[in-house]
This record gives C-alpha cells, sequence and structure tokens, in this order.
C-alpha cells in the first residue's frame, strides 16, 4: 500500500509538469532520490498533505490559466496524487503530562484540475509517537465533512462494507481518507487532530510532529501570502519547574508558570516549514517524586464516577541502584520472522547482552515449533559467556518452521523460578498467533499467583498485524510487565531497544497505592501496576467511587531490596481533558480485558468509550458524515448506530451520507496467516506484471514526456497561439500518437524514466 502510494505521487508530480503558470513558474519536483529503491518511500507525506486523485489525466490543467494541454489517451490506475498547493498552515498542541494533543489547520487548493471538472481529494496525516487519530473535519464549497465513530452490530460482516480507496492506513502512523468529487480550482479548508506520545529518555521530554513539507506544495504566486503559525503549551501536572532544552523553530515564549509553559511561533515565509516542529524540556527532580490528580467527570460522560491519575517520574536515577538483571530472552524463528524481523531482533539482542553487568545472568530460547535452548540454567553475564551467546545466537537464529509459544514460555518460567534477589524479567518477542493464547494466559496467571512479592515480569513484543497483541498485552498486564509493537518490519529495532532498555532499568518494584484500599469503588488501568525505570515515567488511570483519601502514599521495593515509600501529592485539575489523554490506554486494556473474558459487556463498555472520546477501537468503525450546507442534522452523530447490512454509502433521513472507512485496528491476530508463515507486511497487495506495465503506459507517458523541455515548450508555445493553429497543432499530435502502441508508449516511457 505504501509503495503504491509512493509511485502514484511519483506518476503525480510527473503529470503536474502539464501545468502551466505564466511568467511565474511550474510546479517543480523533488530532486531524483540517489537510490531508485527509495524513491517511493521518500515520497511518502512527511506532514500533514493534500492530494489530487487523477483517474483520467486529461482534466490535468491550471484552472486559473488554461492552456492547449497535449492530449493522453488510457487512463491511469491506480490513480495519480498529485500534491496538492497549500496556502495555510496552524499547528497548535496541548502537552500533558506524557501525552500530546495535536491540532493542525490548513488549506489545500486544487490547482491542477481543469475548472469545469472535479476529482476525489485524497488527505494524508502522519503521526507521531504511537499517534491516533481523533477527528477530521472539511470544509469545500457546498459541502462539509467531519468524521465520526459508530458502533456496529456485527463487525465481521460491518468490517467488509469500508472501501480501501476511503481511506485507512498507509503505515502504522500515516492516516488517509478521501474527500469526494471537489472541483478544480476550489479550496479544502481542513482541521485534523490526533494523540501522540512524548518520548521521554535520560529525564528529557521531547515531542516531535511531523510538519516538513516539500518544496512542491508552496503556491507558484510570489505576492501570495504565506503564513505559518505554531502554538504549544506544556502542563507538566506536577507544578515543577520546567526547563526548555531545544527546539526546532524561533518559538516566543508567552506564559510561564510553576508546571505550565507557552510558546508561540508565526511568521511569513516565502516557502513553507521543510523540517519537524520539535522541543525537548525537562522537569527537574534529583529523586522519585509522585502525585494525584483528580477530575470530575463532565455532564456528558457516560460514566459519572470520578476520575484520578497517578504519576511517578523517576527523576535523575543516573546514579540509582537498578535491580540486578536475571533474564530470559524468548524469540520467535519461524520462517515468517526471516528478514528484517529475525535480524533486527539478532541486533538489539546483541546490544542487550553487552550492556548486562558481571553479576547478572541470562538465557536465550529460541522456538518455532520446536524449543532451542542455550543453556540448562541461567548464565552469569561474563564477557566469555556473552560471546558464547552471541556465536548461538548467530547458529540458532535460522528462520524456519511453525510457532509454538506455550512449551519456550513454560521453560522460561521455569527457569527464572529460582532466582533470588531480583526481579526475573522474560523478554517474548513473535510475529504469529497461536490457538491456545487464553489457556497460556490462564497457565501464567496460575503460575504467578502465590510466588512470593517479587515474581517473573513478562514484556511482550509484538511484530506485524498477524499476532494477536491482546494477547500480548494482556500477559504482560497479569505478570506487571509491559508490552510494545513494531506493526512496520522497519521499526522493528527501533521499537524493540526502547522496550529492552525499560525492562533492563527498573528501579521501582512491586508498586502500590495505599489509597486504592480505602476506596470502595476503583477501577484501575492497568489493575496490575508495572515496574518505574529510569527511561520511562508510569502513569496509571481510572475511576472510583466516594471520597478519595486526603494523603496518599506509594509503597515499592527499591533495587537494592529495600523498602521505599514516597507522599504523593493530591491536586485537582479543571484544565486537563482526562477523556482524552487516558483513552487511549484504558480502551487497549479493556479490550485485551473483553478478549480473554469474552465477555461481551465490556465489548460494549469499550464501545461507548470509543464514541465518546473519539479514540478508534476494534468495537467501532469510523465514517465521513458528509453534509450539504445549510442541512443540519438532528440526530447526534456520536451516538448513530448502523444496521451490518447497510452499505460503504448510506443516507440518513436528514440527507446526510456516511461514508464507511476500513477498519483501523488490528484485530485478534490470524491463525491462517501465522500456519502459512506469512511474513509481516506482506498484507499489501502488489499489481501482476501485465497490469504494471499498462499502469507505466497510462500514467507515465505524460509524465516521462513532460520531464523532456520540449512538452512544456509546447505547452507555453500553444497557449500564445492563435486558436486555429493550436488545434491543428493539437489534432496532429493526437494523430501521430494513435499509430504508436501501448507496448511502444510503455518502452518510451520506462527508457524515459530511466534516462531522467
Amino acid at each position: 500500500m505504501a509503495e503504491e502510494f509512493g509511485k502514484s505521487v511519483e506518476d503525480g508530480l510527473k503529470l503536474s509538469k502539464r501545468l502551466y503558470f505564466g511568467k511565474d513558474r511550474a510546479v517543480t519536483p523533488p530532486k531524483p532520490p540517489l537510490s531508485m529503491e527509495k524513491s517511493s518511500e521518500m515520497l511518502l507525506p512527511m506532514a500533514p498533505m493534500v492530494y489530487a486523485v487523477i483517474s483520467d489525466p486529461a482534466i490535468v490543467d491550471n484552472p486559473d490559466m488554461p492552456s492547449y494541454q497535449p492530449h493522453v489517451h488510457g487512463r491511469c490506475d491506480p490513480p495519480a496524487l498529485i500534491p496538492l498547493q497549500m496556502t495555510r498552515i496552524e499547528l497548535e498542541a496541548d502537552s500533558y503530562l506524557d501525552s500530546v494533543i495535536v491540532r493542525v489547520s490548513g488549506s489545500w487548493r486544487v490547482h491542477c484540475v481543469m475548472g469545469s471538472k472535479s476529482c476525489d481529494c485524497r488527505i494524508a496525516i502522519p503521526m507521531g509517537e504511537q499517534g491516533s487519530i481523533l477527528g477530521v473535519e472539511v470544509e469545500v464549497p457546498r459541502m462539509s465533512y467531519s468524521t465520526e465513530l459508530i458502533a456496529m452490530d456485527d463487525k465481521k460482516d460491518m468490517e467488509k462494507e469500508g472501501r480501501p480507496e476511503n481511506g485507512g492506513f498507509l503505515k502504522p502512523h500515516i492516516f488517509t481518507m478521501a474527500i469526494p468529487k471537489v472541483d478544480g480550482g476550489s479550496s479544502l479548508s481542513i482541521k485534523v487532530s490526533w494523540i501522540q506520545k512524548l518520548l521521554y529518555r535520560n529525564g528529557e521530554f521531547s515531542l516531535i510532529v511531523p510538519f516538513s513539507f516539500p518544496e512542491y506544495v508552496t503556491p507558484p504566486v510570489k505576492k501570495l501570502p504565506k503564513k505559518e503559525k505554531i502554538q504549544l503549551n506544556v502542563n507538566s501536572g506536577n507544578g515543577k519547574e520546567i526547563l526548555c532544552k531545544t527546539t526546532s523553530h524561533p518559538l516566543k515564549q508567552l506564559k510561564r508558570e510553576a508546571g505550565k509553559l507557552g510558546f508561540l511561533y508565526e511568521s511569513e515565509v516565502l516557502t513553507w516549514t521543510d523540517i519537524d516542529f520539535a522541543i525537548s524540556y525537562s522537569v527537574s527532580s534529583s529523586h522519585i517524586y509522585g502525585g494525584v490528580i483528580l477530575q470530575s467527570p463532565s455532564v456528558h460522560d457516560v460514566d459519572q464516577r470520578e476520575m484520578f491519575s497517578v504519576y511517578l517520574f523517576p527523576g535523575d536515577q543516573s546514579s540509582g541502584k537498578v535491580f540486578r538483571k536475571e533474564i530470559v530472552f524468548v524469540v520467535d524463528i519461524s520462517r515468517s520472522m526471516e528478514g528484517k524481523p529475525l535480524e533486527g531482533t539478532k541486533d538489539v539482542l546483541f546490544g542487550a547482552l553487552t550492556k548486562l553487568d558481571l553479576n547478572d545472568s541470562f538465557n536465550i530460547i529460541a522456538f518455532n515449533g520446536e524449543t532451542y535452548l542455550f543453556s540448562s540454567s541461567m548464565e552469569l553475564a561474563t564477557a566469555e559467556t556473552v560471546e558464547k551467546a552471541v556465536e548461538w545466537i548467530n547458529q540458532n537464529f535460522i528462520a524456519g518452521g511453525g510457532t509454538n509459544i506455550l512449551l519456550p514460555l513454560k521453560q522460561a518460567l521455569e527457569i527464572v523460578s529460582n532466582t533470588h534477589g531480583s526481579v526475573p524479567v522474560i523478554f517474548l518477542v513473535t510475529d504469529g498467533a497461536v490457538e491456545d493464547e487464553r489457556h497460556i494466559c490462564e497457565l501464567v496467571q496460575s503460575h504467578l499467583t502465590g510466588k512470593g512479592s517479587i515474581c517473573p515480569r513478562i514484556y511482550t513484543f509484538g511484530i506485524g498485524t498477524y499476532c494477536n497483541h491482546y494477547f500480548l498485552r494482556m500477559l504482560a498486564m497479569i505478570s506487571r510487565g509491559q508490552y510494545d509493537a513494531a506493526y512496520d518490519v522497519d521499526s522493528v529495532q527501533s521499537q524493540m531497544q526502547k522496550l529492552f532498555v525499560k525492562g533492563l532499568s527498573t528501579v521501582l518494584a512491586n508498586i502500590t497505592i495505599d489509597a486504592f484500599n480505602d476506596l470502595d469503588d476503583v477501577e484501575v488501568y492497568p489493575s496490575r501496576i508495572p515496574d518505574l525505570s529510569f527511561e520511562s515515567l508510569l502513569i496509571i488511570s481510572g475511576r472510583y467511587g466516594g471520597n478519595f483519601p486526603e494523603t496518599v502514599k506509594a509503597k515499592a521495593v527499591l533495587g537494592d531490596l529495600s523498602n521505599f515509600v514516597v507522599d504523593l501529592k493530591i491536586q485537582k485539575a479543571k484544565d486537563m481533558p482526562f477523556d482524552k489523554i487516558f483513552a487511549k490506554q484504558q480502551i487497549d486494556l479493556l479490550t485485551a480485558q473483553a478478549w480473554f473474558s469474552e465477555n461481551k459487556r465490556l465489548e460494549e463498555k469499550v464501545a461507548k468509550m470509543s464514541m465518546q472520546t473519539g479514540v478508534v477501537s476494534e468495537y467501532t468503525l469510523l465514517a465521513l458524515l458528509e453534509t450539504q450546507k445549510g442541512n443540519q442534522a438532528t440526530e447526534s452523530p456520536r451516538t448513530h448506530k448502523l444496521s451490518h447490512k447497510t452499505d460503504s454509502l448510506k443516507v440518513d433521513s436528514q440527507g446526510c451520507r456516511r461514508i464507511l472507512l476500513p477498519n483501523l485496528c488490528v484485530g485478534f491476530g490470524n491463525l491462517t496467516a501465522t500456519a502459512e508463515n506469512i511474513p509481516p507486511g506482506a498484507e499489501e497487495t502488489k499489481l501482476p506484471e501485465a497490469a504494471e506495465i499498462i499502469i507505466r503506459a497510462a500514467s507515465n507517458c505524460c509524465g516521462s514526456m513532460c520531464n523532456r523541455c520540449c512538452c512544456m515548450c509546447c505547452i507555453q508555445c500553444c497557449s500564445k497561439m492563435n486558436d486555429q493553429c493550436a488545434i491543428a497543432l493539437t489534432q496532429l499530435c493526437t494523430a501521430l500518437a494513435c499509430f504508436g502502441c501501448l507496448e511502444c508508449c510503455s518502452q518510451l516511457c520506462c527508457c524515459g524514466n530511466e534516462g531522467s
């Protein structure tokens, strides 16, 4: 999907050379990439973008300055994507604790389609760390569009309704959706919002928002004012001093209070920004600290219980003592792991082994249909043993066979059952789903019951979309471990490294909050509190009934096995959108519990939370609501429920049309794909070779010719001819084109591509 999208943009940039802008300039495509293999990847959006979807290249023209265009035979299949010119852009980001709500608004113009024609427009929204789309609003002449989440009675049937061309994910962090039939020369006003996570490392928070616009979205009109605006509000939630470290743009400080900062960047520019918006800051503290934030629900909240959030920050723990490490690495080496998944896992594993201290111990279990042990017991991490382990990995990490998770996990639990003076950790890495996942969770749950104060933690990592990520999340939650994933094989190494760092740097274990024992009605996410690492902060949230205690203490065990107690400061916050910043965590954990218990009431609860907060879930679908201006629907879209017999286009009683998007979630694993050892990423369909030849002939013919200066000169010349001469020249070119055949055209285009 992503590769096809990049090729379509490449075709669109070639088509855009047909456009003539008088004495200003034509839209200039980017310079050819150094590696042709990476060209399509480099054309993926790195900022919010809008594209004209061109199936018929004959409609491509400047709507303000029509010119005589050489006729193009055939259609673009898949359609070419011409990046639209951007006329306005504003970014606003509000940071709370470890989450950021990002809102982007801007205007784009359909500058590449004749005024008498129309085309679909595709919006592409790249998001930052663990980004989740919240909503999109679009205004075009005569129509307005907005996204909504709808519940469904029968998910299996509903999933078939959303068509891929309506939208979905190009990559796990790039969301797209289509706006139908926008007239050439008209403008789209777009507002989009999403939520993403802050990165935390070495005591510093960092925010990165994709905001790098290519040069060819800048309008060619030199006198057109172009204004960029970025506004950032930081609320650390703890009242401590915030120290700004680095910024990508010259931000002006507007507000500075205890625990809060406000910044603004506003500038008239010649070309749009070509760097992502980034900022890093630290919250000063030399020790572990925490707090409790309380908030009352809104009147529209489906759950009227009070809300709370408890946070623990590791502070400056560079000299703090971490737990002695006893670790078992359990790694999937089935045939589907071949290539990037397994190579990335090996590299991260090598790095983790070299960071172990001499008094740490480890073991390695590789598994497919069978298991392969590095050692029958834990081994001290001496230089000699680590060297032997690296050699063993290179010899045994050979992809092949099926997937059996139960056996290696049981072996790992037995190996760490006799550890003392440490928090034993099991790292489980897999890309597959298995039939006995609920049995595995039950087995681990019973194994950990009565194992004393420090039981093994299971850190789970899922690769691709075929494994059951809710099984892995549940497994981690049961054991006080943590979960992470790489849906894209290119991000396996970076994401896995983050998880390994957390598991290797525990500073607080067995954390309990005494206030929870004093509440009759309390719901905590996650239900079993994970450990605190010096490379991450710990945030738990939930609901409660009754009166929250006036004093709260957090108790835990330190790395030297001594007891730790810290008083948590309580504050009430009215300016934090609790329903948004904690919704993703709560929805994911509840979905894992609903899967494990097969509880329909929990599924319904997740669906209600999803529709209320705007965060997508496994039990809701995202739809685009089309409303004719002046026609207001009386029914609240958030509460609308579609029958499973609906089409992907549904018109309600108010004349509003709903366009369903494909399911945006990962599902509950794919047993068939795992059994057949289909590698992660193979779900992206590829066109057959014959179809590719036709596409290149139809959609690249004009583009390749446009790479030659003669085509642009012809357009400029035709625009200055009288009508009779231009028509005669156009008819001559058309007649000559008819003598050619499709294969000849394709060869010409391919040669043109290779030579350009």
